[in-house]
């Protein structure tokens, strides 16, 4: 072990470094102050933190208590939600609306946000509302994104079942078209049960009769 003398030795002046004389005129770069909602209170974020927080991201989300910010969109994502949103909107009922990227409160930690949700026309608030409730949505679609495999496919579906919302379908990219996996909640167990996969075309009876040429995606 070296002894404490030679630890605390200092170099001569002539071994000392010099200041950069090109530098040393030069301003520190300014940081960005710290945005207040990054840093969480002691008790963690809540769902009603989404409409507090200023500054914070549009589209996002509160998972597990955890904020969920999302990364750009692609064209395929997009072409994906327009088709069926517009499909949806033709075909749904008088008593159901369609909604794109709003919010569902499924607990006090749980604030998610689907692509799209079908909802019960009463579950309508106002325009200024942010958020339905479980008990408004027939239907919750995840499109998957690279960003959010294990979320669209694992926690998201697990916690729109845990909630009573009867169905879901999730949206892959099989080269370049949509394969959608339709699943339907077993009350019994509260999980969804898989009921189907479509390819190039999704026609079903519930949760109304709808009826979409998937391959139609190569034509918008």
């Amino acid at each position: 072990m070296p002894d404490r003398e030679d630890n605390m030795s200092i170099a001569p002046p002539a071994e000392t470094e010099r200041p950069n004389t090109e530098t040393a005129g030069a301003e520190s770069p300014k940081l960005e102050p710290v945005p207040d909602w990054i840093i969480p209170s002691s008790d963690g974020f809540t769902a009603e933190d989404l409409d507090r927080l200023r500054g914070i991201p549009s589209h996002t989300e509160l998972i597990d208590g955890t904020l969920v910010f999302v990364s750009p969109q692609t064209r395929f994502h997009s072409l994906v939600m327009f088709l069926l949103e517009r499909e949806l909107r033709r075909t749904a009922p008088t008593e159901l609306r369609v909604r794109r990227e709003m919010t569902v409160t499924l607990g006090e930690r749980q604030r998610p946000e689907p692509d799209l949700i079908v909802v019960r026309a009463d579950g309508d608030l106002g325009l200024k509302q942010t958020t339905y409730q479980p008990a408004d949505v027939v239907l919750a679609v995840e499109v998957v994104s690279a960003e959010s495999e294990v979320r669209d496919r694992e926690r998201k579906p697990q916690l729109y079942a845990a909630a009573g919302i009867p169905h879901f379908w999730r949206i892959e990219n099989a080269e370049g078209r949509p394969t959608v996996y339709v699943y339907e909640l077993d009350p019994a167990t509260k999980a969804y049960v898989a009921t189907g996969i479509h390819h190039d075309r999704l026609k079903l009876t519930v949760p109304f009769d709808l009826d979409i040429d998937l391959a139609e995606i190569d034509d918008l």
